[in-house]
């Protein structure tokens, strides 16, 4: 090899071992923002979809009801006349729980009525919501979505995920 040569040669071997070097990992940009404008507006779009769905029932049901700041829907059929539902109470009521295609779910009956003390979050929050509306001797529906009962997953026993329950409730009793 002549020397006018060997000076092609080094070029070569220099760029040979530079290109086979592992490049530097650029640290990714902060895309917290990013992904909590992509979480908000995917909730939004969900939330907008399940009020959607919830007005078109009650408008084919013939249905009445009123939506609270948080989405829950209700109608309240009877109002009582005894004491108030509020936090720290134990109330006895009955209920059916259904799925928007009628399905029943769940149910009690008077004689064993389901008890919860209110804010102890023993129930969904959407029920616990419409609970505080009523007092002894109310009945009321509530049309509760998904994110204020058991969202995505459902009860993983007879509510499935992504349910929107229709629940008919009844106050016996509001001890202090």
């Amino acid at each position: 090899m002549r020397l006018s040569e060997s000076w092609l040669v080094l070029p070569l071997i220099l760029l040979l071992g530079v290109s086979c070097r592992t490049p530097i990992q650029e640290r990714p940009e902060d895309n917290t923002q990013f992904y909590k404008y992509s979480f908000l507006s995917t909730n939004k779009y969900i939330r907008e979809r399940n009020r959607e769905l919830i007005i078109a029932f009650a408008d084919r049901a013939g249905w009445n009801l009123s939506e609270t700041p948080t989405g829950l829907w209700y109608s309240i059929t009877q109002p009582g006349e005894g004491e108030p539902v509020q936090q720290g109470r134990l109330v006895s009521y009955v209920y059916t729980t259904r799925l928007l295609d009628g399905t029943i779910c769940y149910r009690t009956d008077t004689i064993s009525p389901k008890k919860i003390v209110v804010g102890k979050g023993n129930v969904e929050a959407g029920l616990e919501e419409g609970l505080l509306m009523l007092r002894e001797g109310s009945s009321a529906r509530f049309v509760i979505p998904p994110y204020l009962a058991h969202g995505n997953f459902g009860d993983r026993n007879k509510i499935p995920g992504s349910a929107v329950l229709l629940i008919d409730v009844l106050v016996l009793d509001v001890k202090r």
